[in-house]
């Protein structure tokens, strides 16, 4: 072991602490300013969101409001267009059906004279032939003694 030696010049021992702080002054001033800003920052962006909210709402509460002034007209317009859409396919189904009943009437009566004439045949014939014994008729019982009296 080596002895200690000579004896160190004397002075006043160095205030380590002191000279951080002193050091980390200026840097923990601006770090707390930032925070204040940031703080600063915040609230007014609290402050511009819930003035945005509200007038957000009070807009939601006119356009609701103009469409229920809006509504009624809409379904009157609906209906109306809906009526006048009906109106046009029955106009449209009544010129098919009289299309149809037309051309029926066109072929009944390009029919109607053979159907005539086949008609008056069947009845001339029945007219001129001779009556033919009814097969399916039951002889008459002669009438009984006792009825008689």
């Amino acid at each position: 072991m080596a002895s200690p030696g000579r004896a160190a010049p004397g002075g006043v021992p160095a205030d380590r602490s002191a000279e951080l702080r002193a050091e980390l002054a200026q840097p923990l001033a601006l770090l707390e300013q930032a925070e204040a800003d940031a703080q600063s920052v915040r609230e007014r962006a609290g402050t511009a969101a819930a003035a945005r909210l509200q007038e957000a709402e009070i807009l939601a509460e006119e356009l609701v409001a103009e469409a229920r002034e809006e509504a009624p007209r809409a379904r009157e317009s609906a209906a109306e267009r809906s009526l006048r859409a009906a109106e046009a396919e029955a106009t449209d189904l009544l010129a098919d059906a009289e299309r149809e009943a037309a051309a029926v009437h066109d072929r009944a009566g390009g029919r109607m004279p053979a159907l005539t004439e086949r008609a008056l045949a069947l009845v001339r014939e029945d007219i001129t032939a001779e009556p033919k014994p009814d097969i399916t008729a039951q002889p008459k019982p002669p009438p009984s003694p006792e009825a008689g009296s």
